[in-house]
């Protein structure tokens, strides 16, 4: 069994385990790897009474180190605003902007 944490970034909340690759949204990176101290909870499945830690709100010192991929774009979603009668047509497109990140650590 592998270890597992839930950290919360971008207003939303993840489900991690090390290794696995995921999408948040758009962080400032200056370097390779970005550390998350908003753990949430932390399960530790090599242990022998399943080691779960439930933070009030966080876990203290505990955190979570990804391997930051690169920036990536989501797929475009359109929004069209229509009034009949009146010749009144609006057609928008928007891309959300995320962070591909690989999980390296759970402490």
């Amino acid at each position: 069994m592998t270890k597992l944490a839930v950290i919360q970034t971008g207003g939303k909340q993840y489900l991690v385990k090390i290794g696995e690759t995921l999408k948040i949204e758009k962080i400032k990176t200056k370097g390779d790897s970005v550390v998350f101290n908003d753990v949430l909870l932390v399960i530790d499945g090599d242990s022998a009474g399943g080691g779960v830690k439930i933070g009030t709100p966080v876990v203290q010192g505990a955190k979570v180190t990804a391997k930051v991929e690169g920036d990536i774009r989501g797929k475009k979603i359109t929004v069209l605003k229509y009034k009949p009668k009146v010749r009144y047509r609006v057609k928008k497109g928007h891309r959300q902007n995320y962070t591909k990140i690989t999980i390296t650590d759970i402490k």
